[in-house]
C-alpha cells in the first residue's frame, strides 16, 4: 500500500518519531518513586540523568524487580543505586534500522535519544514499529517532517 507523502518503508530517522516515552529520572530520585512512576506511566523504563540532564544510566522495571528480589528497600535507594550504568543511546539522526538493530542486539525495550549531549526522550520498540510503517501516534499515516 502506498500513501502519498509517506516514504517507502515508513519514516527514516529517529528524529522523525513522535515518542511515547518521555520519562526521565534524576539520579537522586527515590527508588520507590521511580517504581511508582514506571507503573503509572505504563512504561518499561526511563533514562537516568544528572542535575545537568546528562545521561548517566537507564532504569527499567527489571532493574527495580532485581532490587526487590535482593530484598532491598526501595525507599532507601536512589535511581542511581538501581540503574544500569551502560550508557547506550542514539541521536535524532540515527536511522530507524540502526535503532532497531541496537535494541535487538542489546535486548532493549527502550533506547534513550540524545540531542546536544542531553537526553531528549526515549524511543520504544512500539515507536520504531510505528515509524517503520509510517504511522503517527493516532494511527494516521505521516509524511516527512
Amino acid at each position: 500500500m502506498t500513501v502519498q507523502g509517506i516514504p517507502a518503508g515508513g519514516l527514516k530517522t529517529v528524529g522523525q518519531i513522535v515518542p511515547t516515552n518521555e520519562v526521565k529520572f534524576r539520579k537522586d530520585a527515590n527508588g520507590m518513586a521511580v517504581a511508582l512512576e514506571l507503573l503509572s506511566q505504563h512504561t518499561p523504563g526511563g533514562a537516568v540523568v544528572d542535575e545537568n540532564n546528562n545521561f548517566v544510566g537507564f532504569i527499567s522495571e527489571i532493574d527495580v524487580l532485581r532490587a526487590l528480589e535482593d530484598e532491598k528497600d526501595l525507599t532507601t535507594l536512589t535511581a542511581e543505586d538501581i540503574m544500569v550504568k551502560d550508557r547506550i543511546s542514539i541521536t535524532d539522526s540515527t536511522s530507524i534500522k540502526e535503532a532497531v538493530n541496537i535494541m535487538e542486539k542489546n535486548r532493549f525495550l527502550n533506547l534513550p535519544v540524545e540531542r546536544d549531549g542531553q537526553v531528549a526522550y526515549t524511543v520504544t520498540r512500539h515507536d520504531l514499529l510505528r515509524a517503520w510503517v509510517g504511522l503517527g501516534l493516532g494511527g494516521e499515516f505521516r509524511g516527512d517532517d
